[in-house]
C-alpha cells in the first residue's frame, strides 16, 4: 500500500487550522480578519504570513474594503481551497486507516 501525499501547504499546523475553520463556513461566506485571528488565537502577523501562503496557492481569497471609514479585511476559502482540504482529509483518513 502506498502512503498518500499530504498537501504541504495545508499540512502546516497553523494553516490546517485556518483552512479547517474557513471550511466550516458556507461556500461563499467570509470572515473578518480580526474575527478569524481571535477565533484561532493567533497574532495578526502570524495569521497574515499563513494567509499569504494560502492565498499564493489559490486556497483563500482576501478582500480589502471599508466599513464606513474603517478598513476591513475579509477572508474566504476558495473552491480550490475547499477541494484541496477535501483531498487532504481523504489522504489523512487513508493514512490513518492504513495503521489499523
Amino acid at each position: 500500500m502506498s502512503v498518500p501525499d499530504l498537501d504541504p501547504v495545508i499540512h502546516a499546523q497553523a494553516r490546517l487550522r485556518v483552512v479547517a475553520t474557513l471550511n466550516a463556513l458556507c461556500e461563499g461566506d467570509q470572515i473578518a480578519f480580526p474575527g478569524l485571528k481571535d477565533l484561532l488565537g493567533m497574532t495578526a502577523g502570524n495569521l497574515s504570513v499563513h494567509l499569504t501562503k494560502l492565498e499564493d496557492a489559490g486556497y483563500v481569497e482576501i478582500t480589502k474594503t471599508h466599513k464606513g471609514r474603517t478598513p476591513v479585511t475579509y477572508v474566504a476559502l476558495t473552491r480550490r481551497g475547499r477541494l484541496a482540504f477535501e483531498e487532504y482529509t481523504v489522504a489523512i483518513r487513508a493514512l490513518l486507516g492504513g495503521e489499523q
